[in-house]
């Protein structure tokens, strides 16, 4: 912990590493959101079906989960700021070809090229915060940085979908090049404020890469740890990338009321994550984790089951689903990546990004294979989508005291 006491002279310096952070996982997590709300635009626009809609979607996300066992092999060998860096440019690079495609097949291509690069940060992100910070206050670190999935729903995406409705010229290529344009910014900001952090370096590692990648993979511990945070991303993501789709079809609302219910649920969620971390701090990870749980079972269960209502009936359920489900996560990355030595720390969190990414994908493409849309132009069998959804959400429940008992020991 030596590393973590010396790396910051003051809170202010603390204060922008953190920024740094949040800016590289703001874009990286604005560039897979923005697909979800302009699926009604993609669907029309590249002539696809749900299911089509559903592979483009995991397009991104089984890469990232494959670059991710990839990137057990060398994450742990190199100096985290200048990994981090050249992996942000090669996203940003992916990101702005998908602006470019001129086809599905070429959008699909180029949105696994994001994935891979967008899902390693992702993990190297997490990895650099709990090397840096300390774990008694890493519950408020990474509710700062995992903030970032609310600016991107309070700022991103309104704008994103802005710019697709409005740039005629351009569409849905329209919030690529925006996310592009941005992630220049942020790189200045990472590559001027982020300190070089070498401390897992100095750790000896003998014997085989492979085999070591390979006990990190199958020790109890960590598969149970791999499985509940499986079962956390398929809560919400066998979910979510349907939402925009049902609230137009099934519930009426106006396709220009998205950006309205993206930016409500994106602005309370901005306020409770650092509030959530702060919990998750003073009460306990697991306690936190395990009420959230179980109180976001609700808004799942009315998302997947609503009619025709009111727009601020849809407001409410849909600001308190994306506080909770969002909010899952800030105690669950706290548990999970304090289970490892910071001397394979990179390694492991590789591997549960990629269990993340690679769980997304699944409860995406077997959401989009459940859900159909009828002739009259509404989905069906959402329902049976958010009852699979609170199953996942109870396991969980259950399963992180066994993660807990396993972090006492790491």
């Amino acid at each position: 912990m030596t590393q973590q006491s010396h790396l910051f002279e003051s809170t202010k310096q603390e204060r922008f590493f953190l920024l740094a952070l949040s800016g590289i996982q703001f874009t990286h997590i604005l560039d897979f959101m923005i697909m979800m709300p302009l699926g009604p635009q993609f669907i029309q626009a590249l002539s696809i079906n749900t299911h089509q809609f559903g592979l483009l979607l995991s397009s991104y996300t089984f890469a990232a989960a494959i670059a991710g066992v990839f990137a057990t092999y060398y994450i742990d060998r190199f100096e985290r700021r200048t990994l981090l860096l050249r992996l942000y440019i090669c996203f940003i690079i992916a990101t702005v070809a998908c602006g470019f495609a001129p086809n599905y097949h070429t959008l699909f291509f180029a949105r696994a090229c994001a994935g891979a690069f967008g899902g390693i940060l992702g993990s190297l992100v997490q990895t650099i915060v709990a090397d840096s910070i300390p774990f008694e206050r890493r519950g408020k670190a990474l509710g700062t940085v995992m903030a970032a999935f609310s600016v991107s729903t309070v700022a991103g995406v309104p704008l994103s979908l802005f710019l697709a409705n409005h740039i005629s010229s351009l569409g849905w290529r329209a919030p690529f090049m925006f996310i592009g344009l941005i992630s220049l910014l942020i790189l200045y900001i990472a590559y001027r404020n982020i300190p070089q952090i070498s401390g897992h370096l100095h750790h000896v590692q003998e014997g085989s890469r492979f085999k070591q990648i390979y006990e990190v993979l199958i020790a109890h511990r960590h598969l149970r740890a791999f499985l509940f945070i499986g079962l956390v991303m398929m809560t919400g993501f066998s979910v979510i990338p349907y939402i925009a789709l049902y609230l137009t079809a099934n519930v009426g609302v106006a396709n220009s009321y998205i950006s309205l219910i993206y930016l409500c649920g994106g602005v309370a969620t901005l306020m409770s994550s650092r509030f959530i971390g702060h919990m998750a701090d003073k009460f306990g990870k697991v306690r936190v984790f395990q009420v959230l749980a179980i109180i976001s079972l609700a808004p799942i269960l009315i998302t997947t089951n609503l009619g025709p209502v009111p727009l601020w009936i849809v407001l409410i359920n849909q600001t308190a689903f994306f506080i909770l489900i969002s909010g899952r996560m800030i105690p669950t990355m706290a548990i999970v990546s304090q289970m490892v030595e910071p001397k394979i720390r990179g390694t492991f969190m590789s591997l549960v990004g990629s269990v993340q990414m690679l769980a997304s994908g699944i409860a995406s493409v077997v959401a989009g294979a459940v859900v159909t849309i009828a002739a009259d132009g509404k989905m069906e069998h959402y329902n049976l989508v958010g009852y699979g959804a609170a199953v996942c959400g109870l396991l969980t429940f259950w399963l992180v005291g066994y993660i807990h008992s396993d972090t006492k020991k790491a």
